[in-house]
């Protein structure tokens, strides 16, 4: 440590007033030293990693740190303010400042020692010593741990055991204690109640500062509290991993991380509370009472808590929310999970459905088993294989479709009752209407099911057996004997509707589908009304209607990329360099059928390419049921229109939505473009033939 700091790195009177400022300072002590080559360089790194977190800490002090390629050894300045100097904590300004350098190639041993000294700050003696010094050295000194402060010996004793984060508490000493053998006083049968345990990991994006500062606050908040905590700091000197006997021994799992916790799987089925590392820094008590609190109410959680305040544990939904999301959002959330994990099982099963028709004709869903009949050298035989492979795939959306949505609800422990209820969909012919309702009570289930206080005992075998047992149990129940039945009458009355649709109502239906894949181009809107195509088409023999709507959802979602790649073709002065560049990749997503191929101009210019391509869709899903064109495969753009029934129609519907959209487009553009140019001109200088002969004109800068 001694050569990382020293009185010529100290500032007693730092009169910044600003961190920037502070930051500058103190780098400048730095590049005099020879320890940062490019101070400017070295600036920008320090305000990028503040930008990612607030480096204040309560209590007053500020620890401004980075890893540099500017830096040519690790070094620690240390500023005292008496104003005080705002870091972003949230007792107020800091009046200690420590500005932590790291090479972007610094060695374990000096990470190491910079870890042992975020541990310090932790320590009010020490910070109260740099308060109180009047010397530079001295305060140095004090840094390097050569002037330990007063009561200070047990703290500097802790802050260099790094390998081995581990906090016994007095409860955990009296039990032993208690194991020590008889003097001539007689011993109590019961032994004490052993001590709460707790593991804990803690990681910040630089794992310099915030780390250690964690893991020592945690340790101290853990002693005071009389438990026994061991934590594992996710440093940039590595982390040595946590025993699997002292994890599995544990009673609660605390993670303070602002970067992702490695190996966080490890942690599966424990009362979890998961929140940034600040939190462990700053509030380290409450954490600790959160994670007994949990325990106490036997809340454990399946794959690792995501949860994002210490509170309950986060499913893969609510991870990648908003914190205060209102239900309708999370439901349709949950929804669209299920939607998106049954996409590829509808792309690959429903193309190879329909190549194998392109094969065999019409008549190959009749033909034998493979297993039972396979030429090598036969069309035929090749198309079968193709069919029934692709039929087995479309088997699983229902069960995929339930399954997922209940994962999104309740992570891991969804999955099998999910599973089981959207196979018993399948079944009692409920259909997707089934699989819906079937994975929103697994997901539903498991979550009651979660919230019951058990034993302890019982909490290792939850994920594996209890859960999975009884919410199975449950959920096959209701499928079976209670909602299945009507589910089923309601599937087969939609199923009657759309059969019955003829005429007027199945070109507004067309339209309607039209307006939804355009209106936001593979989102939500846009998935419901594909969803609802291909689950009329995951059958072994879809209606003539379903293949009508299926064909018309397409054609809608091929009109908004291949409008915007015309428009910047024909009127390319309208479109930046860029969007120049993204229409000719269109060309090929919208002949694909990737409505997101027009997600770039939509964001550039949503008001006139999102109503635009509406208009678009609408007429092209309307012509595409007028012409009463077909389609069996759920995907595939241009490449399968020899599946379609009347394709030449269909091409037509098509390109007149393109057309649409692509006038639509030109001729908002357009106006907007006169509009801006008539707004930035000068009205005095209309007529150029009105100027004053000699006279200056305005010369823009």
């Amino acid at each position: 440590m001694s050569d990382m700091t020293g009185a010529d790195l100290v500032d007693l009177d730092l009169s910044a007033d600003t961190k920037e400022a502070a930051a500058r300072a103190l780098a400048e002590r730095m590049a005099a030293r020879g320890r940062v080559t490019d101070l400017e360089g070295f600036l920008a790194d320090v305000a990028a990693r503040e930008a990612q977190l607030p480096t204040g800490l309560d209590g007053g002090i500020g620890i401004p740190h980075c890893r540099s390629e500017h830096v040519t050894a690790p070094t620690l300045a240390f500023g005292r303010s008496a104003r005080g100097i705002d870091f972003g904590a949230a007792d107020g300004p800091a009046d200690l400042v420590f500005l932590i350098a790291a090479p972007a190639g610094a060695d374990d041993a000096h990470l190491t020692i910079l870890s042992s000294l975020a541990r310090q700050l932790m320590n009010a003696e020490f910070t109260d010593a740099l308060r109180a010094v009047a010397d530079p050295a001295r305060a140095a000194a004090l840094i390097r741990g050569e002037e330990p402060a007063a009561g200070d010996e047990d703290s500097a004793e802790r802050a260099s055991a790094d390998g081995e984060d581990s906090v016994v508490a007095p409860a955990a000493a009296s039990a032993v204690a208690a194991t020590a053998p008889a003097t001539g006083e007689p011993q109590p049968s019961a032994a004490p109640e052993p001590p709460f345990r707790i593991v804990a990991v803690t990681s910040c994006p630089t794992g310099i500062a915030h780390t250690y500062m964690a893991a020592e606050s945690l340790e101290n908040a853990a002693r005071e509290a009389g438990v026994e905590i061991v934590v594992e700091t996710q440093g940039s000197a590595g982390f040595e991993r946590l025993d699997p006997e002292v994890i599995a021994a544990a009673d609660g799992v605390i993670l303070a991380h602002d970067v992702p916790v490695r190996e966080k799987g490890r942690f599966a089925g424990k009362p979890t509370v998961d929140t940034g590392v600040k939190a462990a820094v700053n509030r380290p008590g409450e954490l600790i009472g959160e994670v007994r609190a949990k325990a106490a109410r036997g809340e454990a959680t399946a794959g690792g808590a995501a949860g994002s305040a210490g509170t309950a544990a986060a499913t893969p939904v609510e991870r990648g929310g908003e914190p205060g999301e209102g239900y309708g959002t999370r439901l349709r959330k949950w929804l669209m999970s299920g939607v998106s994990y049954m996409v590829p099982f509808v792309a690959a099963g429903g193309l190879l459905i329909a190549l194998g028709f392109a094969i065999g004709g019409y008549e190959i869903d009749k033909a034998p088993s493979v297993t039972d009949h396979f030429a090598w050298a036969q069309a035929d035989s090749w198309a079968a294989l193709f069919f029934q492979i692709g039929g087995v795939a479309f088997a699983f959306l229902v069960p995929v479709l339930a399954g997922y949505i209940a994962y999104g609800m309740a992570d891991r422990p969804g999955l099998v009752p999910g599973f089981v209820g959207g196979s018993i969909a399948l079944t009692v012919n409920a259909g997707f209407l089934g699989g819906l309702a079937a994975g929103l009570i697994s997901g539903a289930v498991v979550l009651a099911v979660q919230r019951v206080r058990i034993p302890k005992a019982l909490r290792g075998i939850m994920p594996v057996v209890v859960i999975p047992l009884i919410s199975a149990a449950v959920v096959g129940f209701l499928m079976f004997v209670v909602i299945g039945k009507p589910i089923a009458s309601a599937q087969e009355a939609m199923t009657d509707w759309l059969d019955g649709l003829s005429g007027a109502n199945a070109v507004l239906l067309g339209a309607l589908l039209g307006l939804m894949m355009c209106f936001d181009l593979g989102g939500p809107v846009n998935k419901v009304a594909y969803t609802f195509a291909t689950a009329g088409i995951a059958v072994s023999d879809p209606s003539d209607s379903a293949m009508k709507i299926m064909a018309a959802v397409m054609a809608a979602g091929m009109v908004p990329p291949l409008a915007m790649a015309l428009a910047t073709t024909v009127r390319a002065r309208l479109f930046n360099a860029a969007e120049r560049e993204n229409g000719k990749a269109a060309w090929v997503l919208g002949a694909s059928f990737i409505s997101e191929g027009a997600i770039p101009f939509a964001a550039a210019d949503p008001l006139r390419v999102i109503p635009s391509s509406m208009v678009g869709g609408a007429v092209t899903g309307a012509l595409s049921m007028t012409f009463d064109a077909t389609l069996r495969a759920p995907h595939g753009g241009i490449f399968v229109v020899p599946l379609i029934g009347n394709p030449l129609l269909y091409l037509v519907a098509v390109a007149a939505g393109v057309c649409v959209t692509t006038a639509l487009v030109v001729v908002l553009k357009g106006l907007r473009k006169q509009a801006r140019d008539s707004v930035t001109r000068d009205p005095g200088d209309a007529d150029p033939s009105t100027r004053t002969p000699g006279a200056k004109q305005p010369v823009s800068a």
